[in-house]
């Protein structure tokens, strides 16, 4: 069986090791049109967090690697078209138009940080990082600039934010919506992070639409009738795939990501899409959007590789589950928020403590928001703010949801105990005592 894999990302990588470990006489053929592959799309991040000394350690696999695992890695490999009548792909590779056949054909092809709603959001000073030769250009630009515009406030554009004012930048944020990280986290629970923000000097613009970014020197961007100028623009808007190359028939959504069921088959048979390309259901209902999030993107490499010869795992959904460290704060969600839950047809209530991390005096605590289903009570979401790292609790909390855990399952929910590292009740054990601070049923 001959599998050939486009992209060499996390999904693609994933796919292939998967596919490797289940058909070990299996012909696997990687295409990846950069010329390295393994490349971490937020390695720029690391640098600046001081957490790599060089770009070049931003890197989770190797080409090398995949070789010892028979895995034929094609670099510089720009897929042009593909045919899945005759089962074909062509690419361009050393300057030459080549063609490769297929038994099982894996779109990887991840994202690219790109707007079409903003003109000039493709000059030179408008920088995008998610490669290696990107985030090379980025960091030259980033030493010689002193002041820079972030467009969007996700989680890269809030931790580019963070990173680039802890080296003494001068840093303008512009996000549409009324507060950072919304999809994310609801108001009350981001204030504090978003507060610290302003603290730290941060010129945050919200409920503003950037319409044009003019790339003279310095560079302005334009929003509503107002502007502001900088010496260069980080782009932190949603990224979305480029998939030029397919043929009329793999079935496409409204936002030109491949339609995929469960098992990551598209509407070709033995074509698959996994990772940026694709949208997913959301937790185990039928709804589906675009989350392109690493953890998915692995996860759906894995579940492809499963399904290549009759579909045997299904994908079960995604949480959105996100981690990080921002201005003094460790922020985690996972889940609905109670913002998006009015979309939801359910009748949602939530809850909102403060639990102490251990029993001693000094003990720092973490903020925990509930979201839960007001008849079911089975926890629907979860977000979580601390000084402390307790970021790895988020995990916990994703099990939970993803296994339909109620609140009286919680509070039953077995844990360890020691003083100097827990408090008498796990943070992630649901509880509403008159000793744990609350802010009482917030519906």
């Amino acid at each position: 069986m001959k599998i050939v894999i486009i992209g060499a990302s996390y999904a693609g990588v994933a796919a292939a090791l998967e596919v490797r470990k289940k058909y070990f006489d299996a012909e696997i053929i990687l295409l990846e049109k950069q010329s390295t592959l393994g490349y971490i799309p937020n390695g720029l991040h690391l640098y600046w967090g001081n957490k790599i000394s060089d770009l070049n350690a931003a890197y989770f696999i190797t080409k090398e690697q995949l070789e010892r695992q028979n895995i034929q890695c094609c670099l510089e490999a720009s897929v042009e078209k593909m045919n899945t009548v005759n089962k074909t792909v062509i690419y361009l590779w050393q300057g030459k138009e080549e063609l490769i056949t297929y038994d099982k054909l894996i779109i990887a092809t991840g994202s690219s940080q790109l707007s079409q709603k903003i003109s000039g959001s493709d000059g030179e000073s408008v920088l995008k990082y998610k490669r290696y030769p990107e985030a090379v250009a980025a960091l030259a630009k980033m030493e010689t600039s002193q002041s820079v515009t972030i467009i969007g406030a996700g989680p890269v554009g809030v931790e580019a934010a963070y990173l680039l004012s802890k080296q003494q930048k001068q840093v303008t944020l512009i996000e549409s919506m009324d507060y950072i990280l919304f999809k994310y986290f609801d108001k009350e629970m981001i204030q504090p992070v978003q507060d610290r923000m302003i603290e730290m000097g941060i010129d945050l613009r919200l409920n503003q639409t950037v319409s044009a970014i003019e790339a003279d020197q310095p560079v302005m961007v334009r929003f509503g009738n107002e502007s502001v100028t900088s010496d260069a623009v980080i782009l932190g808007v949603n990224v979305r795939p480029n998939l030029f190359f397919l043929d009329e028939h793999i079935q496409l959504h409204m936002d030109q990501t491949i339609a995929v069921d469960r098992y990551m088959r598209t509407s070709v048979e033995d074509v698959f899409a996994v990772g940026d390309c694709i949208q997913l259901a959301y937790g185990d209902g039928d709804e589906t959007e675009y989350i392109p999030l690493v953890n998915n993107a692995v996860r759906t490499g894995i579940v492809a590789a499963a399904n290549l010869i009759q579909p045997e795992m299904a994908f079960k959904g995604s949480l959105r589950t996100i981690g990080t460290y921002l201005f003094g704060y460790y922020i985690a969600s996972t889940g609905m928020t109670e913002a998006e839950s009015v979309f939801s047809g359910q009748t949602v209530k939530s809850y909102r403590q403060e639990v102490r991390l251990t029993s001693l005096p000094d003990t720092d605590t973490v903020m925990i928001k509930w979201i839960y289903d007001a008849d079911s009570q089975i926890l629907l979401g979860a977000q979580l703010i601390s000084k402390s790292n307790i970021l790895e609790k988020i995990n916990t909390l994703a099990l939970a949801i993803q296994t339909n855990q109620t609140l009286e399952d919680l509070q039953q929910k077995e844990y360890f105990f020691n003083p100097s590292f827990s408090q008498m009740i796990s943070a992630t054990n649901f509880i509403s005592w008159s000793e744990v601070r609350d802010d009482g049923n917030e519906n």
